[in-house]
Protein backbone atom coordinates (compact mmCIF):
# COMPACT_ATOMS: atom_id res chain seq x y z
CA UNK A 1 0.00 0.00 0.00
CA UNK A 2 1.09 3.55 -0.66
CA UNK A 3 2.42 5.15 2.57
CA UNK A 4 4.53 8.06 1.36
CA UNK A 5 3.78 11.80 1.50
CA UNK A 6 0.81 13.09 -0.48
CA UNK A 7 1.74 14.43 -3.85
CA UNK A 8 -0.35 16.16 -6.54
CA UNK A 9 -0.88 13.85 -9.48
CA UNK A 10 -2.29 14.78 -12.90
CA UNK A 11 -4.84 11.98 -12.46
CA UNK A 12 -7.01 10.75 -9.57
CA UNK A 13 -6.01 7.62 -7.62
CA UNK A 14 -8.42 5.22 -5.92
CA UNK A 15 -7.93 2.00 -3.94
CA UNK A 16 -9.22 -1.35 -5.18
CA UNK A 17 -10.76 -3.98 -2.85
CA UNK A 18 -7.29 -5.26 -1.90
CA UNK A 19 -6.10 -1.82 -0.89
CA UNK A 20 -3.92 -1.29 -3.95
CA UNK A 21 -3.98 2.18 -5.46
CA UNK A 22 -4.81 2.42 -9.13
CA UNK A 23 -5.16 5.24 -11.63
CA UNK A 24 -8.67 6.20 -12.75
CA UNK A 25 -9.22 7.76 -16.16
CA UNK A 26 -10.38 11.34 -16.25
CA UNK A 27 -13.27 12.41 -18.46
CA UNK A 28 -12.13 15.09 -20.85
CA UNK A 29 -14.67 17.59 -22.20
CA UNK A 30 -14.30 19.76 -25.24
CA UNK A 31 -13.95 23.46 -24.48
CA UNK A 32 -17.40 25.07 -24.74
CA UNK A 33 -17.58 27.98 -27.15
CA UNK A 34 -19.87 30.95 -26.68
CA UNK A 35 -19.53 33.12 -29.80
CA UNK A 36 -18.60 36.78 -29.64
CA UNK A 37 -20.88 39.80 -29.86
CA UNK A 38 -19.94 40.42 -33.49
CA UNK A 39 -21.49 37.21 -34.79
CA UNK A 40 -23.71 36.12 -31.88
CA UNK A 41 -27.04 36.74 -33.63
CA UNK A 42 -25.82 35.13 -36.86
CA UNK A 43 -25.05 31.99 -34.87
CA UNK A 44 -28.03 31.88 -32.50
CA UNK A 45 -30.71 33.83 -34.43
CA UNK A 46 -31.51 36.10 -31.45
CA UNK A 47 -29.56 38.75 -29.61
CA UNK A 48 -27.63 37.57 -26.55
CA UNK A 49 -30.17 39.15 -24.22
CA UNK A 50 -33.09 37.59 -26.05
CA UNK A 51 -31.52 34.12 -26.01
CA UNK A 52 -31.69 34.43 -22.23
CA UNK A 53 -35.36 35.45 -22.47
CA UNK A 54 -36.18 32.53 -24.77
CA UNK A 55 -34.37 30.11 -22.47
CA UNK A 56 -36.26 31.38 -19.43
CA UNK A 57 -39.60 31.16 -21.26
CA UNK A 58 -39.22 27.53 -22.35
CA UNK A 59 -36.55 25.86 -20.22
CA UNK A 60 -36.37 27.88 -17.00
CA UNK A 61 -33.26 28.32 -14.88
CA UNK A 62 -30.60 25.64 -14.66
CA UNK A 63 -26.91 26.05 -14.08
CA UNK A 64 -26.21 22.36 -13.46
CA UNK A 65 -22.84 21.38 -14.88
CA UNK A 66 -21.92 18.22 -12.98
CA UNK A 67 -20.62 15.54 -15.27
CA UNK A 68 -20.26 18.07 -18.06
CA UNK A 69 -24.01 18.74 -18.21
CA UNK A 70 -25.16 21.61 -20.39
CA UNK A 71 -26.87 24.54 -18.71
CA UNK A 72 -30.30 25.47 -20.06
CA UNK A 73 -28.84 28.45 -21.88
CA UNK A 74 -26.32 26.13 -23.54
CA UNK A 75 -29.11 23.70 -24.43
CA UNK A 76 -31.15 26.48 -26.04
CA UNK A 77 -28.11 27.78 -27.91
CA UNK A 78 -27.50 24.27 -29.23
CA UNK A 79 -31.04 24.14 -30.61
CA UNK A 80 -30.87 27.65 -32.07
CA UNK A 81 -27.52 26.92 -33.68
CA UNK A 82 -29.00 23.82 -35.29
CA UNK A 83 -32.09 25.51 -36.75
CA UNK A 84 -29.94 28.48 -37.77
CA UNK A 85 -27.63 26.20 -39.74
CA UNK A 86 -28.41 24.02 -42.76
CA UNK A 87 -28.95 21.30 -40.19
CA UNK A 88 -25.75 19.31 -39.78
CA UNK A 89 -25.37 18.10 -36.20
CA UNK A 90 -21.65 17.36 -36.46
CA UNK A 91 -20.93 20.93 -37.51
CA UNK A 92 -23.05 22.30 -34.67
CA UNK A 93 -21.16 20.09 -32.21
CA UNK A 94 -17.84 21.39 -33.52
CA UNK A 95 -19.04 24.97 -33.26
CA UNK A 96 -20.20 24.57 -29.67
CA UNK A 97 -17.58 22.13 -28.43
CA UNK A 98 -19.94 19.21 -27.75
CA UNK A 99 -20.27 15.73 -29.25
CA UNK A 100 -22.72 15.01 -32.05
CA UNK A 101 -24.70 12.58 -29.88
CA UNK A 102 -25.18 15.33 -27.30
CA UNK A 103 -26.34 17.67 -30.05
CA UNK A 104 -28.87 15.08 -31.24
CA UNK A 105 -30.35 14.50 -27.78
CA UNK A 106 -30.33 18.18 -26.88
CA UNK A 107 -32.04 19.59 -29.95
CA UNK A 108 -34.85 17.03 -29.70
CA UNK A 109 -35.46 17.60 -25.98
CA UNK A 110 -35.47 21.39 -26.43
CA UNK A 111 -37.73 21.10 -29.48
CA UNK A 112 -40.31 19.14 -27.49
CA UNK A 113 -40.22 21.64 -24.61
CA UNK A 114 -40.84 24.54 -27.00
CA UNK A 115 -43.75 22.81 -28.74
CA UNK A 116 -45.33 21.92 -25.39
CA UNK A 117 -45.88 25.66 -24.86
CA UNK A 118 -47.03 26.40 -28.41
CA UNK A 119 -50.57 27.31 -27.33
CA UNK A 120 -49.16 30.10 -25.17
CA UNK A 121 -47.63 31.76 -28.24
CA UNK A 122 -49.82 30.80 -31.20
CA UNK A 123 -53.51 31.46 -30.69
CA UNK A 124 -56.41 31.81 -33.11
CA UNK A 125 -59.33 33.91 -31.84
CA UNK A 126 -62.28 31.86 -30.61
CA UNK A 127 -64.57 34.34 -28.86
CA UNK A 128 -66.54 37.31 -30.26
CA UNK A 129 -64.35 39.74 -28.32
CA UNK A 130 -61.16 38.19 -29.66
CA UNK A 131 -62.46 38.31 -33.23
CA UNK A 132 -63.40 41.98 -32.81
CA UNK A 133 -59.97 42.81 -31.41
CA UNK A 134 -58.28 41.16 -34.38
CA UNK A 135 -60.52 43.03 -36.83
CA UNK A 136 -59.64 46.35 -35.21
CA UNK A 137 -55.95 45.49 -35.29
CA UNK A 138 -56.14 44.72 -39.01
CA UNK A 139 -57.82 48.07 -39.69
CA UNK A 140 -54.95 49.94 -38.02
CA UNK A 141 -52.62 48.81 -40.84
CA UNK A 142 -54.81 47.72 -43.76
CA UNK A 143 -58.08 48.48 -45.59
CA UNK A 144 -59.86 45.16 -45.98
CA UNK A 145 -63.02 45.29 -43.81
CA UNK A 146 -63.66 42.53 -41.24
CA UNK A 147 -60.34 40.80 -42.02
CA UNK A 148 -58.40 39.26 -39.15
CA UNK A 149 -55.50 37.81 -41.13
CA UNK A 150 -54.36 35.78 -44.08
CA UNK A 151 -53.97 32.06 -44.73
CA UNK A 152 -51.68 30.08 -47.00
CA UNK A 153 -49.52 26.98 -47.22
CA UNK A 154 -45.77 26.62 -47.69
CA UNK A 155 -43.66 23.57 -48.49
CA UNK A 156 -40.79 22.46 -46.25
CA UNK A 157 -38.40 20.11 -48.02
CA UNK A 158 -37.33 16.83 -46.40
CA UNK A 159 -35.15 13.83 -47.20
CA UNK A 160 -36.87 10.99 -48.99
CA UNK A 161 -38.90 9.15 -46.33
CA UNK A 162 -38.49 5.43 -45.79
CA UNK A 163 -42.24 4.83 -45.66
CA UNK A 164 -45.19 6.26 -47.58
CA UNK A 165 -42.79 7.75 -50.14
CA UNK A 166 -45.38 8.78 -52.71
CA UNK A 167 -47.45 10.75 -50.19
CA UNK A 168 -44.63 13.22 -49.63
CA UNK A 169 -43.90 13.93 -53.31
CA UNK A 170 -45.37 17.33 -54.18
CA UNK A 171 -46.38 18.68 -57.58
CA UNK A 172 -42.77 19.66 -58.33
CA UNK A 173 -41.58 16.12 -57.69
CA UNK A 174 -39.88 17.06 -54.41
CA UNK A 175 -40.35 15.47 -51.00
CA UNK A 176 -41.93 17.88 -48.55
CA UNK A 177 -44.41 18.67 -45.82
CA UNK A 178 -47.22 21.05 -46.81
CA UNK A 179 -47.60 23.45 -43.88
CA UNK A 180 -50.69 25.64 -43.44
CA UNK A 181 -50.62 28.74 -41.27
CA UNK A 182 -52.57 31.92 -40.58
CA UNK A 183 -51.14 35.22 -39.42
CA UNK A 184 -52.46 38.53 -38.11
CA UNK A 185 -51.66 42.19 -38.74
CA UNK A 186 -48.68 42.03 -36.35
CA UNK A 187 -47.07 39.39 -38.59
CA UNK A 188 -47.48 36.73 -35.92
CA UNK A 189 -48.73 33.23 -36.60
CA UNK A 190 -52.20 32.61 -35.20
CA UNK A 191 -52.42 28.96 -36.23
CA UNK A 192 -50.29 26.26 -37.82
CA UNK A 193 -50.86 22.78 -39.18
CA UNK A 194 -47.52 21.07 -39.82
CA UNK A 195 -48.32 17.39 -40.26
CA UNK A 196 -49.58 17.06 -43.85
CA UNK A 197 -47.52 15.36 -46.55
CA UNK A 198 -46.45 17.38 -49.57
CA UNK A 199 -48.89 15.74 -51.98
CA UNK A 200 -51.95 16.99 -50.07
CA UNK A 201 -53.94 19.87 -51.61
CA UNK A 202 -54.17 23.13 -49.65
CA UNK A 203 -57.98 22.97 -49.66
CA UNK A 204 -57.97 19.53 -48.04
CA UNK A 205 -55.68 20.71 -45.26
CA UNK A 206 -57.94 23.70 -44.75
CA UNK A 207 -61.15 21.67 -44.47
CA UNK A 208 -59.58 19.37 -41.89
CA UNK A 209 -58.09 22.13 -39.73
CA UNK A 210 -59.41 23.49 -36.44
CA UNK A 211 -59.35 27.00 -37.89
CA UNK A 212 -61.88 25.98 -40.55
CA UNK A 213 -64.56 25.43 -37.91
CA UNK A 214 -63.58 28.46 -35.82
CA UNK A 215 -63.79 30.96 -38.68
CA UNK A 216 -66.90 29.34 -40.17
CA UNK A 217 -68.79 29.54 -36.89
CA UNK A 218 -67.60 33.00 -35.80
CA UNK A 219 -70.38 35.47 -35.01
CA UNK A 220 -68.28 38.57 -35.70
CA UNK A 221 -68.29 38.29 -39.48
CA UNK A 222 -64.52 37.85 -39.48
CA UNK A 223 -62.68 37.06 -42.73
CA UNK A 224 -59.43 35.43 -43.75
CA UNK A 225 -57.70 36.44 -46.98
CA UNK A 226 -56.61 33.56 -49.21
CA UNK A 227 -55.40 32.83 -52.71
CA UNK A 228 -57.24 30.78 -55.33
CA UNK A 229 -56.12 27.48 -53.80
CA UNK A 230 -58.92 27.99 -51.27
CA UNK A 231 -62.67 27.93 -51.95
CA UNK A 232 -64.52 31.25 -51.80
CA UNK A 233 -66.89 31.42 -48.81
CA UNK A 234 -68.39 34.25 -46.74
CA UNK A 235 -65.50 33.84 -44.29
CA UNK A 236 -62.62 33.25 -46.74
CA UNK A 237 -62.12 35.91 -49.40
CA UNK A 238 -60.29 34.96 -52.58
CA UNK A 239 -59.56 37.20 -55.59
CA UNK A 240 -61.76 37.48 -58.67
CA UNK A 241 -60.66 35.15 -61.38
CA UNK A 242 -60.01 37.06 -64.63
CA UNK A 243 -61.37 40.42 -63.32
CA UNK A 244 -63.14 42.54 -65.91
CA UNK A 245 -64.73 45.54 -64.19
CA UNK A 246 -62.84 48.31 -62.37
CA UNK A 247 -64.59 47.21 -59.17
CA UNK A 248 -63.14 43.71 -59.48
CA UNK A 249 -59.69 45.01 -60.39
CA UNK A 250 -59.52 47.35 -57.40
CA UNK A 251 -60.60 44.49 -55.15
CA UNK A 252 -57.87 42.22 -56.51
CA UNK A 253 -55.16 44.86 -56.11
CA UNK A 254 -56.02 45.52 -52.47
CA UNK A 255 -56.58 41.83 -51.75
CA UNK A 256 -53.18 40.90 -53.16
CA UNK A 257 -51.41 43.72 -51.33
CA UNK A 258 -52.85 42.67 -47.97
CA UNK A 259 -52.89 38.90 -48.39
CA UNK A 260 -49.16 38.91 -49.09
CA UNK A 261 -48.54 39.42 -45.36
CA UNK A 262 -48.66 35.63 -44.88
CA UNK A 263 -46.01 35.14 -47.57
CA UNK A 264 -43.89 37.77 -45.86
CA UNK A 265 -44.22 35.96 -42.53
CA UNK A 266 -43.23 32.65 -44.13
CA UNK A 267 -40.19 34.42 -45.54
CA UNK A 268 -39.29 35.87 -42.15
CA UNK A 269 -39.44 32.54 -40.32
CA UNK A 270 -37.36 30.86 -43.02
CA UNK A 271 -34.77 33.65 -42.90
CA UNK A 272 -34.46 33.43 -39.13
CA UNK A 273 -34.30 29.64 -39.19
CA UNK A 274 -32.53 28.54 -42.42
CA UNK A 275 -33.16 24.89 -41.53
CA UNK A 276 -36.59 25.47 -43.11
CA UNK A 277 -35.03 26.61 -46.39
CA UNK A 278 -33.12 23.39 -47.00
CA UNK A 279 -33.93 19.75 -46.38
CA UNK A 280 -34.77 19.02 -42.77
CA UNK A 281 -32.47 16.14 -41.85
CA UNK A 282 -34.26 14.40 -39.00
CA UNK A 283 -36.61 11.42 -38.86
CA UNK A 284 -39.78 12.10 -40.81
CA UNK A 285 -42.02 11.71 -37.78
CA UNK A 286 -40.06 14.38 -35.90
CA UNK A 287 -40.12 17.03 -38.62
CA UNK A 288 -43.55 18.55 -37.77
CA UNK A 289 -42.31 19.38 -34.26
CA UNK A 290 -39.19 21.08 -35.57
CA UNK A 291 -41.32 23.17 -37.93
CA UNK A 292 -43.74 24.02 -35.12
CA UNK A 293 -40.88 25.02 -32.80
CA UNK A 294 -39.55 27.45 -35.41
CA UNK A 295 -43.00 28.98 -35.88
CA UNK A 296 -43.38 29.41 -32.12
CA UNK A 297 -39.98 31.08 -31.87
CA UNK A 298 -40.93 33.42 -34.72
CA UNK A 299 -43.79 34.72 -32.57
CA UNK A 300 -41.45 35.03 -29.60
CA UNK A 301 -39.07 37.09 -31.74
CA UNK A 302 -41.94 39.41 -32.69
CA UNK A 303 -42.92 39.73 -29.02
CA UNK A 304 -39.35 40.57 -28.03
CA UNK A 305 -39.00 42.94 -31.01
CA UNK A 306 -35.94 40.99 -32.10
CA UNK A 307 -35.16 42.46 -35.51
CA UNK A 308 -35.94 40.28 -38.52
CA UNK A 309 -33.11 39.08 -40.72
CA UNK A 310 -32.59 40.85 -44.00
CA UNK A 311 -34.41 39.02 -46.79
CA UNK A 312 -32.16 37.20 -49.19
CA UNK A 313 -32.74 35.65 -52.56
CA UNK A 314 -33.83 32.11 -51.76
CA UNK A 315 -35.32 29.36 -53.85
CA UNK A 316 -39.04 29.04 -53.29
CA UNK A 317 -40.77 25.67 -53.29
CA UNK A 318 -44.30 26.98 -52.91
CA UNK A 319 -46.45 25.43 -55.57
CA UNK A 320 -49.29 26.50 -57.81
CA UNK A 321 -52.24 24.28 -57.07
CA UNK A 322 -55.51 23.75 -58.96
CA UNK A 323 -58.51 25.83 -58.01
CA UNK A 324 -60.67 23.81 -55.57
CA UNK A 325 -64.20 22.75 -56.32
CA UNK A 326 -66.90 24.09 -54.02
CA UNK A 327 -69.62 21.49 -53.60
CA UNK A 328 -72.01 23.71 -51.61
CA UNK A 329 -73.52 26.12 -54.15
CA UNK A 330 -75.32 28.11 -51.46
CA UNK A 331 -72.10 28.83 -49.58
CA UNK A 332 -70.40 29.84 -52.83
CA UNK A 333 -73.22 32.24 -53.71
CA UNK A 334 -73.08 33.81 -50.25
CA UNK A 335 -69.35 34.21 -50.65
CA UNK A 336 -69.76 35.85 -54.05
CA UNK A 337 -72.36 38.29 -52.71
CA UNK A 338 -70.16 39.26 -49.79
CA UNK A 339 -67.13 39.68 -52.05
CA UNK A 340 -69.15 42.00 -54.32
CA UNK A 341 -70.21 44.08 -51.31
CA UNK A 342 -66.63 44.36 -50.06
CA UNK A 343 -65.46 45.26 -53.58
CA UNK A 344 -67.94 48.14 -53.69
CA UNK A 345 -66.76 49.35 -50.30
CA UNK A 346 -63.08 49.18 -51.28
CA UNK A 347 -63.64 51.01 -54.58
CA UNK A 348 -65.47 53.74 -52.69
CA UNK A 349 -62.59 53.97 -50.24
CA UNK A 350 -60.03 54.20 -53.03
CA UNK A 351 -61.89 57.22 -54.41
CA UNK A 352 -61.91 59.02 -51.08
Amino acid sequence: MYSGDFINLPFPIVADIDGNYINRSVKMYKPRREGDDNNFKDLYRFTRENVDHVTQAFLGDSFENRGGALSNVQRMKCFLRYVGDPGFQVGVGEDLGIHQTTVCKTIWSVCKEIVEKADEWIHFPNTPDEFEQEKKMWQTKYKFPSAIGAIDCTHILINKPGNYKDEFVNRKGLNSFNVQATCNAKEQFTSMDCEWAGSVHDARIWKNSNVFNLIQENQAGAILLADEAYPLTPWVMTPYRDPVTSLQKVFNVIHKRERVVIERVFGQVKQRFPLLQSKVRVKTEKIPRFIAACFVLHNVAKHLKDEDFEPAETTTYDIEVPRPTVTDATVLQRGQRRRDCIASYLRGGSNR
